[in-house]
C-alpha cells in the first residue's frame, strides 16, 4: 500500500542527499577501500566526537555492538544484568548470548527503566546495568549512575534509539563505561543496510572490541588473540554515515518540530496520552512519538484507512516475557504488559513536511469526534 503519509520515507530521504551520496560511493569503490579503511577510522572519531567519548569501534550492527561490549567486559556463565522487557528482542538477546541471566525490571511512564526499582533487583550476582533509552528519550541517569557507583557495578548503554538525546548536558552513550548503538536504516543515523557502533572512554575496552571484531586477530601484531567474530562495520556504509552524520542536528531539530506539532494538535483529545514528559535534563530526539490509547487496534485501523502507517512493534506489542520460548516468564512487570496493550507509534521522520503533520493530526480528530458520536 503507498500510503500518504509513510512511517519512515527511504526514497524521499535518498532524493535529498543523492548527489553526495553517489559521490562518496564512487569515490569509496574508486580507491577500492572495502574494509577497515580509512573512511571507518574517520567515522569513528567523529562519531565518537559527536557523542562525547574518546573512542568508537564501528561493528556489523546495533545487536553486535551490545554482545561484544558484554564480551569485552568479561561477563561470565551466571552474572546477572539489569534491564527491561519493553525493548527490542536484541537488548536481552545480547545478555543471554554472552552468557548473562538478564534480569527484567519495569518502565516508568516514559517508558524507561524504572530507576526507582533497581535496588531490588540486584543481588550478590549482579554484574551490571544496562539501561535502555527507548523511543529518543534517556533514561534518568543521576539516579541510575548512583546506584551503580553504590554496588559497584558497570553500566552498559543501550542507546540504539537515542542518538543526539541528552541528560543534564551530557549525550547518551557518554554516562556507562560503554556504549552500543543501531544504525540501522531506520534509525536517527541510519547506514542502507545492517550497522552499528560502540562508543567508550576506556582505551582498553575499545582495543578488545576492535580485535573481536576482526575475527580475534590484532592487525598491527599479527597476533590472535581471541576467538573472535566477523563483526565489522562495512567500509562503505561507513563512508555513506560520516557523510550523513553532518546532518543530523538538522534532522533532530526537525524530528522536535514534528513533535511539537504532534503536541499541539493532539493535546486537546483527553483519549491519547503524548510522549512528553517533565525534567528540564531531559532533551528528546523523539525517533518514535510513542502515543497511548485503549482503543487501538481500531484506531490503527482507521489510520491506515485515512492512508497513514502508524507501527506497533511485534517485540514490544506482546513483551519480551511474556514470549514462552524465551523462559522469562517469572518477572511482574504491570507497567510494560500496560503499555503493550496501548503504544502506537504515530509517524516521525525529517522527511515529513507539515502538510502530512497535521494531516495525521486531523485523522487523529476525526477518529475521535465519531467516537464521541456513537
Amino acid at each position: 500500500m503507498a500510503y500518504k503519509v509513510p512511517f519512515v520515507d527511504v526514497p524521499t530521504h535518498f532524493r535529498r542527499l543523492q548527489t553526495p551520496i553517489i559521490e562518496t560511493i564512487t569515490q569509496v569503490l574508486s580507491r577500492g577501500n572495502l574494509i577497515l579503511r580509512d573512511e571507518l577510522r574517520e567515522f569513528e572519531k567523529k562519531f565518537a566526537s559527536f557523542v562525547g567519548t574518546q573512542h568508537a569501534v564501528g561493528v556489523n550492527s546495533g545487536t553486535d555492538a551490545l554482545y561484544l561490549s558484554l564480551i569485552a567486559i568479561g561477563v561470565k556463565p551466571g552474572d546477572e544484568i539489569i534491564t527491561v522487557s519493553h525493548t527490542c528482542i536484541a537488548t536481552v538477546a545480547a545478555i543471554v548470548n554472552a552468557g548473562g541471566i538478564p534480569i527484567l525490571v519495569d518502565v516508568g511512564e516514559d517508558f524507561n527503566l524504572d530507576v526507582t526499582q533497581l535496588e531490588e533487583a540486584i543481588t550478590p550476582r549482579t554484574r551490571a546495568i544496562m539501561p535502555v533509552h527507548l523511543n529518543g528519550r534517556a533514561c534518568d541517569m543521576d539516579h541510575l549512575m548512583s546506584v551503580a557507583q553504590r554496588y559497584n557495578l558497570t553500566v552498559i548503554e543501550d542507546a540504539a534509539q537515542a542518538l543526539g538525546a541528552r541528560y543534564g548536558g551530557r549525550r547518551v552513550g557518554s554516562f556507562g563505561l560503554v556504549a552500543g548503538f543501531s544504525l540501522y536504516p531506520f534509525k536517527i543515523l541510519g547506514a542502507f543496510g545492517d550497522a552499528g557502533i560502540v562508543v567508550t572512554d576506556n582505551p582498553e575496552i575499545a582495543k578488545k572490541i576492535s580485535v573481536l571484531r576482526d575475527y580475534g586477530e590484532d592487525r598491527e601484531t599479527g597476533e590472535i588473540l581471541y576467538f573472535g567474530f566477523n563483526s565489522r562495520l562495512d567500509n562503505l556504509q561507513a563512508a555513506i554515515l560520516n557523510l550523513k552524520l553532518q546532518y543530523i542536528p538538522e534532522w533532530i531539530e526537525r524530528r522536535r518540530a514534528v513533535a511539537q506539532m504532534y503536541r499541539e494538535g493532539l493535546s486537546g483529545i483527553p483519549q491519547l496520552r503524548l510522549p512528553h514528559f517533565s525534567g528540564d535534563k531531559y532533551f528528546d530526539v523523539y525517533l518514535n512519538y510513542c502515543v497511548c490509547v485503549v482503543d487501538r487496534d481500531e484506531l490503527v485501523s482507521h489510520l491506515k484507512e485515512c492512508g497513514v502507517e502508524p507501527l506497533t512493534p511485534i517485540s514490544l506489542a506482546k513483551p519480551l516475557h511474556r514470549h514462552d520460548a524465551l523462559g522469562l516468564e517469572r518477572f511482574s512487570l504491570p507497567q510494560t504488559e500496560k503499555i503493550a496493550k496501548e503504544f502506537i507509534y504515530l509517524p516521525i521522520n525529517p522527511e515529513m513536511n507539515d502538510e502530512q503533520v497535521q494531516y495525521v493530526i486531523e485523522c487523529l480528530k476525526n477518529y475521535y469526534r465519531k467516537a464521541k458520536l456513537k
